[in-house]
């Protein structure tokens, strides 16, 4: 079972690499000069892969259950949280920034992933109804209406309450993302301080700007006070 959750997981992360590499050569060739970054940047976090996964591995400790990496990840797609970046050049090539994850799109992300794990729930609780002979309706409204009178609660709430943790916390991804200081750019490197309180992080990434684009892709070289992103490359766009 672990193995197959490894192989699932290492198949994603390369395909995911092998593209995010292709588009990274294209641009790094039809990349703008322009080092002036001001202006209000926004970016979609994929979670689908962190759902999907976390849905998978709580399926299968479920014994009779069973049903594939692949079929849980066709229903989790589209699941996004949004990153908002902010740029105000002060001087060349260097000036201040503010990031944040926005609440509502994470919270918005967070239901839309239990909304398609209830959907796949359902139809793993229908497809054990039938083997057992159940002489009940099996469509949708039926199941739902089974979960809701056995548990006292609607399928997504159950879910949420006695599942699987699908996506980080909204704490975890803010540790990673949020913060505001000053910022360089030096050849093809933006260098963040994220300054809190009296201490100051470093994050410096190799980034890219193709017109209303900005890529920025891993962290190199920084030192690290605190949990920081490790979700890369990510393709701001300009608003």
């Amino acid at each position: 079972m672990r193995k197959t959750i490894k192989n699932a997981v290492f198949i994603l992360l390369f395909l995911t690499l092998s593209v995010s590499t292709a588009l990274l050569a294209y641009l790094h060739f039809f990349a703008s000069d322009d080092k002036d970054l001001s202006g209000e940047w926004t970016a979609n976090i994929d979670m689908t892969e962190q759902a999907a996964v976390a849905a998978f591995s709580w399926l299968q400790d479920i014994e009779g259950v069973s049903v594939s990496y692949e079929e849980i990840e066709s229903y989790m797609q589209g699941l996004t949280t949004e990153v908002n970046l902010t740029f105000e050049q002060t001087e060349r090539s260097a000036g201040i920034f503010q990031c944040n994850i926005s609440p509502e799109s994470y919270e918005a992300c967070n239901q839309a992933a239990y909304a398609a794990f209830a959907t796949v729930f359902q139809e793993l609780l229908s497809e054990r109804l039938r083997m057992t002979d159940y002489a009940g309706s099996t469509d949708k409204e039926a199941t739902e209406a089974l979960v809701t009178e056995t548990f006292g609660m609607s399928t997504v709430s159950y879910l949420m309450s006695y599942g699987p943790t699908l996506l980080p916390s909204l704490e975890e991804l803010q540790a990673g993302y949020d913060g505001s200081g000053t910022y360089e750019i030096t050849d093809d490197i933006l260098t963040r301080q994220f300054e809190n309180g009296g201490a100051v992080t470093t994050k410096a990434e190799y980034y890219i700007r193709k017109e209303s684009n900005l890529i920025l892709s891993e962290e190199i070289d920084s030192v690290s006070d605190g949990p920081l992103s490790d979700y890369y490359p990510i393709v701001y766009t300009l608003q």
